[in-house]
């Protein structure tokens, strides 16, 4: 009892909470102890409790069907779960032990039957709680105005900069060149925080830059520790709510640069048992941005975040390949017509039409994975323009070293800085690939729309899964939503291409000041790509069906058959048949046997399924060939 007892009050939900009311609360409360790899709970499931990690570490991610997205890592005094306090509404999230896990559970009917009777305590206990969400919610939103929420407290620390004082949020771990930025760049409301690769890899170009200036003797050893660690609590998903710029900006990023800097400098203060904004203990430029430029960390994160993202959408595209290599497979017996012109061509077998999407796609994720590698190369330690100043010769390497053993990423440093510096031609491949991978996604759905036309009066040869009613005004109409919406993200993509693409060419000398929309572009072609391509999987590709009664029919009905018997009859004679089925409306199998040009089971065997969907040796027959 005495040991729970001195774990609730560890936890800011029940620090300074009455003696009384932790009595209460204490035999409610059980301690678990979790194995490595144990879930805690799993997304989709109740809410039932409250959770207090007192050693170890958890995870907690997201299920995007099948993308697994880190949200973020918490350690001992967090607590997680507290919405099972007002409701078993299901986790929007997975949460699974990194180590050996020991915590405290308080269930919601435990935490009710202990507080049942007295009012206060339960307003108080719930109030907390209640407090402890509402924060969270507050910098969970990347969409609102982040300065106004952070107001919430209502107090302030006063900040200056060159261009004088400013009044900033005291709840911000941001400071005064952050809250210019917010105010300078109201462009789209997608704030950094929108795309958390970008964030993390912000943080883990700091961390290294600390590592290196501490080798280096740069660095107090203590103000390294702690921005080490506050990069870290940023890398395992701690703040993110902090980074508030807009994602377009002005400046080539500094915006972004700074609103890092800034926020990893109050938090090392706190870690350094000192108040947000005292920067004599830990600058924003002096020490977390010591040895850096805008124009070198800024890029060196971009290129990180883009390998980072990269890994969702290629996993996506993988399960999409498995998913029409299984349908390939499905679908290898039934016989139907291909088109040229969407006109009727040869007979082939729908197996032939879903194994050829399959390849395709495996093409795509292999140009993903060659043309990713541009992004290794980085241009860390050139500083400003590639020069290096303000940077001690060793530091170039160290970093990068560093920064290898913090991502696990095989980066080398680009032989020439100054040319690296203001070159970002290896985005324009880069997207390039999204483009081409958004154009052949289209095409795909655009071939589902049409093979799925009907269902009375198109080709119907396959049925889409029915996932919504399709009309407000006829009744029983059910539209191929999930192949149109997978159209109109490769539209923007594809638009996406030409932003980044006039961007890069906009450059002068030794920088690319665009380089904040080519990351916004860049970032959300690949989220986009991400979920359109795991909606079409889930929703719409696992669910199709065949209708092999049919395509048989119009294989039948089709006179393309007539070219399967060309190295039979010859090119008039098929041509003759041709024209006369078409004009007549006769089947070519019946004008072929009416006119004697072959015998029924030559017949037969020519126009097998096995015969007219692959090659087959030839002979030369006499008046044919």
């Amino acid at each position: 009892m005495d040991d729970i007892l001195s774990r609730l009050r560890g936890f800011p939900q029940f620090k300074d909470l009455p003696e009384p009311i932790l009595a209460r609360l204490a035999p409610a409360a059980r301690t678990r102890v979790l194995a490595p790899g144990e879930l805690l709970f799993r997304q989709g499931t109740p809410r039932e409790a409250l959770y207090l990690i007192a050693e170890g570490q958890l995870e907690v991610f997201r299920d995007h069907g099948g993308t697994v997205e880190p949200l973020i890592v918490m350690g001992p005094g967090e607590a997680l779960g507290e919405g099972a306090m007002f409701s078993d509404a299901p986790h929007s999230a997975s949460a699974r032990a990194l180590g050996r896990v020991a915590l405290a559970e308080l269930t919601r009917e435990a935490l009710r039957d202990a507080l049942s009777g007295d009012g206060a305590a339960a307003w108080e206990v719930l109030g907390r709680i209640g407090r402890l969400m509402t924060r969270r919610l507050t910098y969970a939103s990347s969409r609102e105005v982040g300065l106004a929420k952070a107001y919430a407290s209502g107090g302030t620390r006063r900040e200056h900069d060159l261009l004088g004082e400013r009044d900033v949020p005291q709840d911000a771990l941001y400071g005064i060149q952050t809250l210019r930025a917010v105010e300078n760049f109201p462009i789209t409301g997608i704030r950094l925080s929108h795309f958390p690769a970008l964030v993390r890899s912000m943080a883990m170009v700091k961390q290294a830059a600390a590592r290196a200036n501490l080798k280096l003797g740069l660095l107090a050893p203590e103000v390294a520790a702690a921005i080490d660690r506050a990069c870290q609590e940023i890398v395992d998903g701690h703040f993110h709510g902090h980074f508030v710029v807009d994602m377009v900006q002005g400046g080539a990023g500094t915006s972004t640069n700074m609103n890092a800097n800034e926020v990893i400098a109050n938090r090392a203060l706190e870690l350094l048992g000192q108040a947000r904004g005292e920067y004599a203990g830990c600058h924003p430029n002096n020490h977390v941005n010591l040895s850096q430029s805008t124009n070198d960390v800024y890029p060196t994160a971009l290129r990180l975040a883009t390998q980072f993202t990269l890994r969702g959408l290629v996993a996506a595209l993988e399960r999409l390949k498995d998913t029409l290599d299984a349908k390939a497979d499905q679908f290898g017996s039934v016989l139907k017509m291909g088109r040229t012109q969407l006109q009727d061509a040869v007979p082939m077998t729908m197996g032939q039409e879903f194994r050829a999407f399959a390849v395709t796609t495996g093409e795509d994720i292999a140009r993903l994975r060659e043309t990713v590698r541009l992004f290794l190369e980085l241009n860390l330690g050139g500083t400003a323009i590639g020069t290096g100043i303000n940077a001690d010769p060793r530091y170039p390497q160290l970093a990068i070293d560093e920064l290898r053993k913090i991502t696990g990423l095989d980066l080398v440093r680009a032989e020439n800085l100054v040319e690296a510096t203001p070159d970002t031609g290896a985005f324009v491949l880069f997207s390039g690939v999204l483009k081409r991978v958004a154009v052949k996604l289209s095409k795909m759905c655009n071939d589902l729309r049409l093979l799925s036309s009907g269902p009375r009066c198109g080709l119907a040869e396959i049925e889409l899964p029915a996932v919504q009613p399709g009309s407000s005004i006829m009744p029983g109409k059910v539209n191929p939503v999930i192949p149109e919406v997978v159209n109109q993200v490769a539209f923007q993509v594809i638009g996406n291409d030409l932003a980044i693409t006039l961007a890069a060419e906009a450059g002068q000398l030794q920088l690319n000041v665009m380089e904040p929309i080519i990351a916004f572009n860049l970032l959300q072609s690949m989220e986009m790509l991400t979920s359109a391509i795991d909606t079409l999987d889930r929703l719409c590709l696992r669910g199709i069906k065949a209708h092999p009664e049919r395509t048989r029919e119009m294989v039948e009905r089709s006179i393309g058959i007539v070219t399967a018997l060309v190295p039979a009859l010859g090119y008039e004679r098929a041509s003759e048949i041709a024209r006369d089925a078409l004009t007549s409306g006769t089947p070519v199998r019946d004008l072929v046997l009416a006119r004697g040009y072959l015998a029924e089971a030559e017949l037969d065997e020519l126009l097998s399924p096995e015969a007219m969907t692959r090659p087959r040796p030839m002979f030369p027959r006499d008046g044919a060939l």
